[in-house]
């Protein structure tokens, strides 16, 4: 299979309000790659999905919690979990995750 390339310019963030942003930047049929941006203290509101998740921090620090279980995220930490898991997250300071979903979240992409 040939490597999708996908070099999403940087003013294509979509504002979901709160603090928050995301913009994707690449995804096939298979999986789908976004960068979300939050503001300090701006908050991910708990939801579920029917797609597995990574999560990684590229900076800031996030508190997130999966099922009733907390975890804090620092720039190079990951959480993996599985599809309809009740998750949210703060942050505790300004900064970005990259999240990886499979299958592709074709909400994203109307």
């Amino acid at each position: 299979m040939k490597p999708v390339i996908h070099n999403t310019p940087s003013d294509q963030w979509i504002e979901l309000g709160g603090g928050t942003r995301r913009r994707i930047r690449s995804y096939d049929g298979q999986i789908m790659m976004v960068e979300v941006n939050f503001d300090a203290g701006a908050v991910g509101a708990d939801h579920a999905h029917p797609h597995t998740q990574a999560t990684y921090c590229l900076s800031g620090a996030f508190r997130f919690h999966i099922e009733g279980e907390e975890y804090i995220l620092h720039p190079g930490d990951t959480l993996v979990f599985e599809s309809g898991k009740v998750h949210g997250c703060t942050a505790l300071c300004a900064g970005s995750l990259l999240d990886v979903f499979t299958p592709v979240r074709e909400d994203f992409l109307k």
